[in-house]
């Protein structure tokens, strides 16, 4: 279970910045979640908790790259062409049964072990067999092969001893391969954080269902549903809770009390219909709320006890930006995930933007040829909070800076790829 102490943050109801928003979370929290073993089938997108130490070498044994001839490099004359008796085979998973003696070759086949040789080191090089003729138990070698060409060393790839994987790595494919060749079968892993999510809105409806005039689908709900889950936590769907202190207070202290972390959406205003942050504030804290950010402005950091709380937007497009730069590294922070700030690439925008001095500003934003230049940035033409077509559409996020007022074409900008934040 997620604990946090009382005394967090100390913020008001000024407006603050995300860098210091972020700062103080990432500080002030830490990975909750145990540990456990997980078979390699099922280690994807899941969290290491404890370095990789390889216990062997790999490839455990110098094996050839190629399909070719195994040779000793010193019987190959300098200049003219060599011819040597094949003298033995040796596949993959079928090593050669013996040493092989000098002047001779044997045929050999992609990933098989080198031979031993007879009383010191065996052949050095291999001949692809392309290059080469056999003909009545003969190979004809043409001149020029290096020492050592197309042989493929002992441990190379891994030594023995080595930590190939840290913990607080989220795992990729990659990674479930490398693990596997090294001979594991399973992976100690952090056991899945338990996220409870549920929207706010008398207005908000359930896909599959009718939707009355003055009602819209809770598209928002789903979209976090689905980034949870890209994120390895074990989702709690909560549902649509009804615009009322009450129900979102009793929703509160259910999901506080068997979850890591409570998330919603909407509700964080100051209307007279926005409950949640008073909801929150009955049975705990709020530490930060409201943010100088657009869009999502109204999103909150707290604790229901003392299990965290993060409240975001109404607006679909809020939602996912405040999800992807705040609530993101909160959930990797507390899953125990490693989490780097994602990269921002330095890119030339093709569109003017006016905006306020003081908050940090996200503009949706797709990548348009131009020609000898490479690629600019061109604006989203839409950019409303609701509009959640700009999102799909886009490439990413052109990040503005607190000190950015005006940007013109061809300036340089910050470039959030949404592959960057895996969406």
């Amino acid at each position: 279970m997620a604990q946090l102490s009382d005394d967090c943050f100390a913020f008001g109801g000024k407006l603050i910045g995300l860098d210091d928003a972020l700062k103080l979370l990432l500080e002030r929290t830490g990975p909750v979640t145990g540990a456990e073993t997980a078979p390699l089938a099922e280690a994807l997108g899941r969290v290491l908790a404890a370095d990789l130490v390889s216990p062997r070498d790999v490839p455990p044994h110098d094996n050839s790259a190629v399909d070719g001839y195994a040779l000793y490099f010193d019987d190959l004359a300098a200049s003219g062409e060599t011819v040597l008796p094949v003298a033995g085979r040796a596949a993959a998973g079928h090593p050669l049964s013996g040493p092989q003696s000098r002047a001779s070759a044997v045929r050999i086949f992609t990933g098989a072990p080198m031979p031993a040789g007879e009383g010191g080191a065996g052949p050095d090089t291999v001949m692809m067999q392309e290059d080469c003729v056999e003909k009545d138990g003969f190979v004809h070698v043409p001149p020029g092969i290096k020492r050592g060409a197309n042989r493929r060393k002992r441990g190379e790839d891994i030594k023995a001893g080595t930590v190939i994987l840290s913990a607080g790595r989220r795992l990729k494919p990659q990674d479930i391969g490398l693990a596997a060749s090294i001979g594991l079968g399973a992976l100690p892993i952090r056991a899945r954080l338990r996220v409870a999510l549920f929207s706010t809105g008398d207005e908000i409806r359930e896909p599959g269902g009718e939707a009355p005039a003055g009602t819209v689908y809770d598209a928002n709900r789903f979209a976090l549903y689905a980034a949870l889950q890209g994120l390895g936590c074990a989702v709690t769907d909560l549902g649509i809770v009804p615009d009322r202190f009450d129900a979102i207070r009793d929703a509160l202290a259910r999901a506080a009390a068997a979850h890591d972390l409570i998330l919603t959406s909407g509700g964080m205003s100051t209307g007279e219909e926005d409950h949640v942050k008073a909801a929150v504030e009955a049975q705990g804290r709020l530490h930060f709320w409201r943010l100088a950010i657009k869009p999502g402005r109204p999103i909150a950091f707290g604790q229901v006890g003392r299990v965290p709380f993060v409240g975001l937007p109404g607006n679909p497009v809020a939602v996912l930006v405040t999800f992807l730069r705040i609530a993101r590294p909160l959930i990797l922070r507390l899953s125990g995930a490693n989490a780097p700030e994602p990269r921002l690439f330095k890119l030339r925008a093709d569109f003017e933007h006016k905006k306020k001095e003081g908050r940090r500003e996200w503009v949706r934003a797709y990548l348009a040829p131009d020609g000898a230049a490479g690629a600019v940035l061109r604006k989203f033409p839409r950019q409303g909070a609701g509009i959640l077509t700009s999102v799909v559409a886009s490439y990413g996020l052109v990040e503005l800076g607190e000190e950015v007022t005006y940007l013109k074409p061809g300036d340089t900008v910050d470039f959030l790829p949404f592959s960057e934040v895996e969406i």
